[in-house]
């Protein structure tokens, strides 16, 4: 079933033209597609994802052996749903609670490993642009639509997890600890439970492969060591010094974000990097002003203020951070674009690849989703039925699904071809070669409905016992992929035209392979990487200082009564 998806108003679309009778020769569709990512990167770059991308071909079938050994229906329930305690999502609607209960410095210790986890984890994704390990034969588990279309090294999930049990067991070992042997014991239990779960997790569920959790979780560990023994010390010298300080702590950070890599697809990381990298922004702020202001020294006291009270300070504190999401960023999109046509006009604009331009287009939806690190008020009925029904999120798929999926799905089919032809033993067993992909395509209709002898998915049922890794390294490249051919113009040398890419993905539980268009992530506009700057800058800005000031504003919420004289 092919999908299109309209551009936003204003947008031009690229329509397709009639190829001419005489026309220069042009690369055939599926060899284009091969060079792909040498041609989308700078030579460095792409010679280091050459050297990196064997490591993950070589896990693909040792991983997807451990899966088929593994898999139950129980498992794939509770790692698909155990894999939100290490998403963007979760950290960001649980850690503003910390600093309105008494937590801010745990809290913001958290917040800097997270954010700079985030932000370096996306930056080296970005970077080497690997893919995810293949499937088939792997199956992918998860409850994020947007998870797969991320490139797969190294794994943020990962490094979230290990940051945050590292930093926690670090601070419950520290001498101001002040939690019992035996609670202390329990909660580094569950500190190590919840890292290996999370860890463990990607593996199990096809999203990931060794050397990315590997990875990730030395950042994550890296990250955590450095917070605890330096993160006070900066802290400290912030507080001690002037407002010239902040602002080069400010600037850093956005270059840091002006350099982030260009990936060879249109991945998400950046998105997230740059939300992660405004929460910073605000905490910084917010933190430094709130030390210095009259407000910094009142207590928080549960048992003296009542769980009435703190729940509704919570609540409180939810809906105006909610309230600030739904309001600021529409009146950005609105607002912003006319400021980066007069930059774009006076060549001070900084142009990002598969960001459109503010002079390509008139209006932005005001609706538009500019991140998944944060859910909507509409998204809100949908959460809680997840919660509620947590096995209804679960999906089960087989076969490639972002464009990183795709190339590489071809990549190693071309190469399986070439070592067969130079042995004799003839192409891929019954699997055509790129070159071919094409005729195929045309001349034979798009199977619908169950697989016959195509079929890609290893069903959990097999009798792994009998497989070896070799059985699922012969699935690799197995994956659904056409490339149709480039449609290009008379004295166009199609330099860098991109060709059609469709795949086809096989949802497990509903047992049909659908066939699409390849779906690339919509359309993206230059104005939202400031706009995601300065909402979730607001957002961090909120939580540690105008919050809790407006706690002890209203009647009821405040624990001012609560200072020592």
């Amino acid at each position: 079933m092919n999908t299109s998806h309209p551009h936003a108003n204003g947008v031009a679309g690229s329509a397709k033209t009639k190829v001419e009778e005489e026309k220069k020769p042009v690369i055939d569709a599926g060899l284009r597609s091969l060079d792909h990512y040498k041609r989308a990167l700078p030579k460095w770059r792409y010679n280091l994802r050459q050297r990196a991308l064997p490591l993950v071909r070589w896990e693909t079938p040792y991983l997807a052996w451990l899966q088929a050994t593994l898999r139950s229906p129980a498992l794939d329930s509770y790692f698909a749903i155990t894999a939100n305690l290490g998403t963007h999502t979760f950290f960001m609607i649980g850690l503003p609670i910390m600093f309105w209960c008494g937590n801010g410095s745990f809290g913001k210790g958290i917040v800097h490993i997270l954010a700079t986890g985030v932000f370096f984890t996306g930056f080296v994704k970005d970077f080497f642009s690997l893919p995810r390990p293949l499937s088939p034969p792997l199956h992918r588990i998860t409850m994020s639509g947007s998870a797969a279309l991320e490139y797969g090294f190294p794994s943020t999930h990962s490094a979230n997890a290990v940051s945050v049990a590292v930093y926690a067991i670090l601070c419950l070992r520290s001498p101001d600890n002040q939690f019992q042997p035996n609670t202390q014991s329990t909660l580094e239990a569950l500190a190590y439970f919840y890292a290996i779960s999370i860890v463990f997790g990607r593996l199990y569920c096809g999203m990931h492969g060794f050397v990315d959790v590997i990875i990730g979780s030395i950042m994550g560990a890296v990250l955590s060591l450095i917070e605890f023994h330096y993160g006070p010390a900066l802290d400290a010298s912030l507080q001690a010094n002037g407002w010239m300080s902040l602002c080069a702590l400010l600037l850093i950070i956005i270059i840091l974000i002006r350099v982030h890599p260009e990936p060879a697809d249109d991945c998400p990381c950046f998105d997230d990097s740059v939300a992660f990298a405004g929460v910073m922004m605000g905490l910084e702020i917010g933190t430094w002003r709130f030390g210095r202001s009259s407000f910094a020294d009142i207590p928080f006291d549960l048992n003296a203020l009542g769980w009435l009270v703190v729940i509704s300070r919570i609540l409180f504190g939810v809906l105006v951070i909610f309230a600030w999401r739904e309001v600021a960023k529409p009146s950005l999109l609105r607002g912003l674009p006319h400021l980066f046509r007069l930059m774009e006009n006076s060549s001070l604009d900084l142009p990002r690849r598969f960001f459109v331009p503010a002079s390509e287009y008139k209006n932005i939806p005001l609706k538009l989703r500019i991140d998944n690190v944060m859910p909507n008020v509409s998204d809100l009925p949908g959460l809680i039925t997840a919660v509620r029904h947590p096995g209804r999120g679960r999906s089960v798929s087989v076969g490639p699904q972002s464009a990183a999926d795709a190339y590489e799905t071809l990549a190693y089919r071309e190469r399986r071809r070439r070592e067969s032809v130079d042995d004799g033993k003839g192409g891929l067993r019954t699997r055509s070669s790129v070159q071919d992909i094409r005729q195929q395509s045309s001349s034979q209709p798009q199977p619908q409905g169950r697989l016959g002898n195509e079929n890609i998915a290893v069903s959990s049922s097999n009798s792994s016992s009998r497989q070896r890794p070799a059985d699922f390294e012969k699935m690799m490249g197995e994956g659904t992929v056409v490339v149709s051919p480039v449609q290009i113009k008379v004295g166009d040398e199609g330099g860098d035209k991109e060709s059609d890419v469709y795949i086809g993905q096989q949802d497990e539980l509903g047992e049909h392979e659908v066939f699409s268009k390849l779906v690339k992530p919509r359309v993206r506009y230059d104005v939202e990487v400031v706009t995601k700057l300065v909402v979730y800058a607001g957002i961090g800005w909120l939580a540690v200082e105008i919050i809790p000031v407006l706690y002890e504003v209203i009647p009821g919420l405040g624990a001012g009564h609560l200072r020592v004289a």
